[in-house]
């Protein structure tokens, strides 16, 4: 059986995993610098791994693929001095995560039970809508970034990046009656992970 979750550490590690994208909108906003605050993406992602390490005592899956890949992409955009790779990782990181998902349910698997299944005892067939419903999100996100990015300032790609942790955060509230509904373990069901952390 999988160790349960202090309530109060996992908000911590949420409120953690979103600063970077927090400070990197208000850095721009700010400056109009994206280079600088594209540094502080590097930092806050960093310390987010690092504060989620301390908290947890482990690394959780997403926020560690998350907050790793921010990491690269945000080097790289500063390497390379090119403000769309640090902006692509969104897309990358939330399409490759739809795609698991649904690879996954196309050969027989769910990746998401695997993943959240210590934490919930539900019935196939609801891992089965729990994972679309997830792997839509994602899939979502990704285009709405594509499209955000490629028509919008980087401020307003900026501000979206940020509106997203919030609806990441809405998403993965309003699954919590599917799972109360359907978890076979008595007791309220903890929040699902929200779909995607920080920037």
């Amino acid at each position: 059986m999988a160790e349960a979750k202090a309530p109060g550490a996992a908000w911590i590690r949420h409120a953690v995993d979103g600063a970077p994208a927090v400070v990197f909108l208000i850095v721009l906003l700010a400056t109009h610098d994206f280079a600088l605050a594209t540094w502080f993406v590097v930092g806050g992602s960093a310390l987010a791994l690092g504060v989620g390490l301390l908290v947890e005592r482990r690394l959780a899956p997403l926020p560690a693929f998350s907050g790793g890949l921010a990491l690269i992409f945000g080097a790289a955009s500063l390497i390379l001095h090119k403000a769309e790779i640090l902006q692509m990782k969104m897309t990358i990181v939330d399409g490759v995560l739809g795609a698991v998902l649904f690879g996954g349910l196309a050969m027989k698997k769910n990746p998401l039970k695997a993943l959240l299944g210590g934490a919930f005892d539900l019935p196939d067939r609801a891992w089965r809508v729990l994972a679309v419903r997830y792997g839509l999100f994602w899939w979502g996100c990704a285009i709405a970034n594509e499209v955000v990015r490629r028509t919008q300032s980087a401020e307003i790609w900026a501000e979206f990046r940020v509106a997203v942790l919030v609806a990441a955060v809405v998403f993965a509230l309003a699954q919590t009656p599917f799972l109360m509904r359907h978890n076979r373990v008595r007791g309220a069901a903890d929040m699902p992970e929200p779909p995607e952390s920080g920037l």
